[in-house]
């Protein structure tokens, strides 16, 4: 088989595991201690970026304070709350037998991004982790597909990038790599397509068919 791509890189969050109510309830706990209430919508359009940033950006000066609070309980409630997406081991698997290697490249921090990934039973079948501590600016900014890139050898080009959010087709863009956007995670379907990406994958058989049948959807 000859694949399209050499090399896959994932997002983690709503991509290779579904992390979103996890993600929108630890948000809502972080923000409910400052007597609001948070709107999912909003919510789920900072999926894809630095936790703290976001939080300092919507309430100057207790970034990091609601940075500890959001991690605390997300820490607490991790196991219970995230899930399997069905399909995902069995194409990582696929795509190993194929001769693909695989990366996640995430906005967490990379002991965060391993913590998921053992959670979903997916750490024995990833070959590299770019995470938040890796690089200096992130997702939009191509530098963490990059960073992946660097770390396996390969140039931009032999490598797509499949992500739930607008940030993942955009960085992906930037680092001059093909770009999948998914559905089954925090992105809406118009506004993915909107983005342009080069295929667009409502299930896990869809993202099959493109990265290891060589469909063009």
């Amino acid at each position: 088989m000859t694949l399209r791509w050499p090399v896959v890189l994932f997002d983690f969050d709503g991509t290779l595991a579904d992390t979103i109510p996890l993600i929108v309830a630890s948000y809502r706990h972080a923000i409910e201690t400052v007597g609001e209430v948070a709107d999912e919508h909003e919510v789920r359009s900072w999926i894809g970026r630095p936790l703290q940033p976001v939080l300092e950006e919507r309430y100057p000066g207790r970034g990091t304070e609601l940075t500890d609070i959001y991690r605390t309980w997300n820490l607490a409630h991790h196991d219970e709350l995230i899930l399997a997406v069905d399909g995902i081991p069995a194409l990582l698997d696929d795509l190993h037998a194929a001769g693909a290697r695989t990366g996640v490249v995430s906005s967490k921090k990379g002991e965060t991004v391993r913590l998921g990934l053992r959670a979903v039973g997916l750490d024995d079948r990833i070959d590299v982790i770019a995470g938040q501590e890796h690089t200096d600016v992130h997702k939009p900014d191509p530098a963490p597909l990059l960073f992946a890139a660097a770390q396996l050898g390969v140039a931009p080009g032999d490598c797509v990038y499949v992500g739930d959010a607008i940030v993942d087709v955009e960085a992906a863009r930037a680092a001059g790599m093909a770009a999948i956007a998914v559905t089954w995670g925090a992105g809406l379907g118009d506004a993915l397509r909107a983005a342009d990406p080069d295929a667009l994958a409502s299930d896990v058989t869809t993202l099959r068919a493109v990265l290891l049948e060589g469909r063009r959807l």
